[in-house]
């Protein structure tokens, strides 16, 4: 079988404009270096086999929430609407004085020049709205009671966005296509002055991992920009997917560009941990394998590294599909540290570094699971919580909110849990972009 280029690790880089040829180094310190292996999925029993079930297709149907119903936090927790009527909340920034922004914006359809639009693409837009706000919206809670007083358009005109980040004096806005800057002063409440263009990202095919998200380093010398994949397993061709599946570092005016890691199918959510300050991004894996395959995962991210995909899946298991092409491939893929369970759609994540949840909670991540099609019961519709000690996992992922299944057996979700981001009272945030809030989940006093 013919062999594929080296696409996803440097060919990836390659292909983008403008991008640096230089391989990324690789990472020697031991603290932030991906582990080789990781411990079976669920429990134990290990992986099953490709299409050890057949592939099924279940989507649900989105029936807004009852008034005064809420989603479900455990004993000890309080979960309150901390804003509603929104259209399509998919992603939250919090800014150093407090203001929180929440990126509004959908799936559109799209076209492909490939054979066979890909189911999923199809069926996910044709049970959304097909338009896109495409604004950022300001909240202001300045007296800290749990309920914003100043709710405010801050930015429009834009193209799908989704990441946000302030560094200096700029507010950065990853479009689905393109990384924007604006001139920034802490405080402000609105941009009317048209941005600057920094770095040209692709888009294309069906399209349905669009978001593009924003991470800046610690120290504010880099950003990170994670490109999801056009497709499952590039069953397109390979051009569709050129440039994508990857977390791309840059520097703050764009230049620099370099891929960091690649081989990841959809790295949307990221993070630092609070004490080691290691990058870690959660990845929505790939489908059509059967109910349990495969598994969604959080993974810690390795400068230089490559994740598997389209290759290889959760370590170094060949994925049918794609089976000797790529060899090499397959040994050098990394298996992540954290199952999140199968189609789960893991989306987002926030590294929990404040003081006001109970112990247990306290620098473990926080993952919002928008949930599942591609599976005969529902997983996912939930945001679940994974304990950290040392700054690696320390338990498997438990169930932390629930209660956006109405009725499984009718399909029908009063709304989907994407973005989480930590507020700064310590109150967790959870961005419901198919109920139109965000949900403020407190600990009780």
């Amino acid at each position: 079988m013919k062999q594929l280029p080296h696409l996803l690790l440097v060919g990836a880089c390659a292909a983008l404009a403008g991008c640096s040829q230089q391989q990324p180094e690789t990472n020697t310190n031991a603290e932030t270096a991906a582990p080789a292996t990781a411990q079976p999925p669920q429990g134990g029993a290990g992986l099953p086999e490709p299409y050890a079930t057949p592939s099924s297709q279940k989507f649900s149907k989105v029936i807004g929430w009852p008034a005064g119903k809420t989603p479900t936090a455990p004993t000890g927790f309080r979960v309150t609407e901390y804003a509603r009527d929104l259209q399509n909340p998919r992603w939250m920034y919090v800014a150093a004085n407090g203001d929180i922004f929440v990126a509004e914006s959908n799936t559109v359809p799209r076209t492909s020049s490939a054979k066979g639009e890909k189911k999923e693409g199809l069926k996910e837009s044709r049970s959304m709205r097909e338009t896109s706000a495409n604004r950022i919206t300001l909240l202001r809670d300045a007296n800290r009671d749990g309920k914003p007083e100043l709710r405010q358009t801050f930015l429009t005109g834009l193209n799908q966005p989704f990441g946000m980040t302030i560094v200096g004096n700029y507010f950065y806005v990853g479009n689905t296509d393109a990384v924007l800057r604006f001139a920034y002063q802490p405080g402000q409440t609105t941009i009317a002055a048209k941005g600057e263009k920094i770095l040209d990202l692709p888009v294309g095919g069906y399209n349905n991992h669009w978001t593009r998200n924003l991470l800046a380093s610690p120290d504010g010398s880099k950003i990170y920009v994670s490109v999801g994949s056009a497709s499952n397993v590039m069953e397109h061709g390979e051009e569709e997917d050129r440039g994508r599946a990857l977390i791309l570092e840059i520097n703050p005016d764009g230049s620099g560009k370099r891929v960091f890691a690649a081989g990841l199918r959809n790295p949307v959510g990221m993070d630092w941990a609070p004490r080691s300050k290691v990058l870690w991004t959660a990845v929505n894996e790939r489908d059509e394998l059967g109910d349990d395959l495969v598994p969604d995962y959080l993974t810690s991210v390795r400068a230089g590294g490559f994740y598997g995909w389209p290759y290889a899946y959760f370590g170094q298991h060949e994925d049918p599909r794609r089976k000797g092409e790529r060899p090499d491939l397959v040994q050098q893929s990394i298996a992540p540290e954290v199952d999140l369970g199968p189609h789960t759609a893991s989306l987002g994540l926030a590294f929990y570094g404040a003081d006001a949840f109970p112990e247990r909670y306290r620098g473990g991540a926080f993952i919002g699971q928008h949930g599942s099609w591609n599976r005969s019961a529902f997983s996912g519709y939930k945001v679940v919580h994974v304990p950290f000690g040392n700054g690696k996992p320390a338990g498997r992922p438990a169930d932390f909110l629930t209660g956006f299944v109405a009725n499984e057996q009718t399909r029908e979700v009063y709304g989907r849990p994407v973005g989480v981001a930590v507020a700064p009272d310590g109150a967790l945030l959870v961005a419901d972009d198919a109920g139109n809030r965000i949900w403020r989940v407190a600990a009780a006093r």
